[in-house]
């Protein structure tokens, strides 16, 4: 393909980029007015307490569904739910033709199959090191070291030049599952030219390099050795590598290995019809757990985020049927924190703690190691790549400016700090940021996806802050007051601070509002309505110092 008069190439993320999680790029080629896209990961985040109710954080994706008629496909990384998790979601917007490795493929059909009403996506799998066509964009799947099976990084190739997209990845001389990151691979592509380098900064601010998973399965067979009871050991569920080792742990140390929650048991499955487990003895099921000696038990649970109904929750709580831990035993976090989870994580550790129970993690032994370059690794992918251009993505502001303060003394001659909604051009020209898109957020919320307003979030949210009031006025036929009106008060304080009932001070007030409309006023049954309901927020508010929310309804 020739380069014509107009051609750009251009990169848009819509996620990932001034935050952890969410990922979702787009990289466009061609004149502006007939521009064709790819999608790069179509990724989730997680909901916090200004969410209730809320499962899964989207990518906003109205930008690119403006476009579909030139929506090329969509390309998929690796499996991490924040790379891959909003496709079964998102894809009914897009339905554009899906490329992924068998691994990610298989996950996906597992998840698939556990959602009601998923949709039955199209996809073609491609392996590490094969190369593929999408639209004008030529695509080579490199293989990288992470903390999942099949990861890649992708040689995006149009008449404009390469693009190298990181995607997740680390340096690993040893990793528990391959492969290794191919350096003679990254290499060529930089003695070839590369036009961008658009770069995982998730630890951009951390010197040094990342230690070896392997390492960690030798610090988790120390543990597991060591350990007079049983040892449960929470992490990732995807983090297949991490899982091979602990089982290798406990049958190298005598003990049988038992699996607990449903997201881990998926992951099982798939990486076992890989071949990903082989060698390894079989799990035993929670009906045998009673009959196995307290020293001859390894526990691999969910759980690691503090998440409520996790096992590894239910296990904290001693809710299990068949399956409990006990004073002496041992868990061990395999794991980090993802931020805005520390307090859920802090509460289980203090729950076990009280019974106990040792909790080891990561400042105790090398029990986890995250998945992502430290900054010598990076200063190592800038030299064998050698790009004319360095990006820095996936990561929050700190993380973005961290490394892209160590692309310009690394001699990355061009460095472009972008976030969400920003049009960067990379060709023709320097690096510029040239328009802003619309982006944001969407939310999963029970089977629905929308944006805050349609799923009634912002209500949602004042209502977990100063509960709700109905009430209900009926009027006769000369309009009066026909008996006082009804009110039912949920999550409102009870009395005030002398031990009035609120309940009766905003009955009050809802009564006094009607007797201040003159009657021939009261025949505008909204008038009297939002008297009402201003009348009631007032005076809960004089008695409470909140406004909750209040619904008014007026009858004649």
């Amino acid at each position: 393909m020739a380069k014509t008069k107009g051609d750009e190439l251009v990169f848009v993320p819509l996620g990932g980029v001034g935050e952890i999680g969410m990922n979702f790029a787009l990289y466009g080629f061609g004149p502006a007015a007939t521009r064709e896209w790819i999608v790069i990961d179509v990724g989730v985040t997680f909901p916090d307490a200004t969410l209730p109710g809320v499962d899964l954080v989207l990518p906003d994706t109205r930008f690119i569904e403006q476009h579909l008629d030139r929506l090329r496909g969509i390309v998929i990384t690796h499996a991490h739910e924040d790379h891959y998790g909003a496709l079964l979601d998102i894809w009914p917007r897009l339905k554009a033709p899906v490329w992924m490795t068998p691994f990610s493929a298989g996950l996906l059909e597992a998840k698939r199959q556990g959602e009601r009403g998923a949709a039955k996506i199209p996809v073609t799998i491609y392996r590490a090191g094969e190369t593929f066509t999408v639209g004008p964009f030529e695509i080579e799947a490199i293989p990288v070291s992470h903390s999942i099976p099949e990861p890649v990084s992708l040689a995006i190739t149009t008449p404009a030049g390469t693009v190298v997209h990181t995607g997740d990845w680390k340096i690993d001389p040893d990793p528990e599952i391959g492969p290794m990151t191919d350096e003679a691979r990254f290499r060529a592509l930089g003695d070839k030219g590369v036009l961008a380098l658009v770069c995982d900064s998730t630890n951009a601010m951390r010197e040094g390099e990342s230690p070896s998973e392997k390492a960690v399965g030798q610090g988790l067979r120390e543990v597991i050795e060591k350990a007079a009871g049983r040892v449960a050991v929470t992490t990732f569920s995807s983090n297949v590598g991490r899982i091979r080792s602990i089982a290798e742990a406990a049958r190298d140390a005598g003990r049988q290995c038992l699996v607990m929650g449903r997201s881990l048991k998926r992951v099982i499955d798939v990486a076992g019809e890989l071949g990903y487990m082989d060698g390894l003895p079989p799990f035993i099921s929670e009906e045998d757990f009673g009959y196995i000696p307290r020293e001859n038990l390894v526990l691999i649970c969910t759980g690691s985020q503090g998440e409520p109904r996790a096992a590894l929750a239910k296990l904290a709580r001693d809710e299990m049927k068949a399956v409990a831990l006990s004073p002496g035993d041992a868990v061990v976090f395999s794991s980090r924190s993802i931020p805005g989870n520390e307090k859920d994580i802090l509460a289980i550790k203090n729950a076990l703690i009280d019974r106990g129970i040792k909790v080891i993690e990561d400042t105790d032994a090398l029990v986890h190691v995250s998945g992502h370059p430290r900054r010598s690794e990076l200063r190592r992918m800038y030299e064998w790549v050698r790009p004319q251009i360095g990006v820095p993505v996936h990561g929050e502001a700190a993380h973005l400016v961290a490394q892209g303060s160590l692309m310009s003394t690394s001699g990355i001659a061009q460095v472009a700090q972008v976030r969400n909604g920003d049009m960067l051009r990379l060709w023709p020209g320097s690096a510029e940021i040239i328009d802003q898109v619309p982006f944001g957020r969407v939310y999963k919320d029970g089977y629905l996806v929308g944006n805050d307003e349609e799923m009634g979030i912002r209500d949602r949210r004042k209502l977990s802050f100063a509960g709700h009031v109905a009430v209900n006025v009926v009027l006769d036929d000369k309009y009066e007051l026909s008996g006082d009106p009804d009110l039912v008060a949920i999550g409102v304080a009870e009395v005030d601070a002398a031990g009035e009932a609120i309940d009766d001070l905003m009955l009050d007030a809802a009564i006094g509002a009607v007797d201040s409309i003159p009657r021939v006023r009261r025949k505008d049954l909204d008038l009297v309505q939002e008297a009402v309901r201003r009348a009631v927020r007032a005076a809960a508010n004089e008695a409470w110092g909140k406004k909750p929310l209040v619904t008014v309804f007026v009858t004649r």
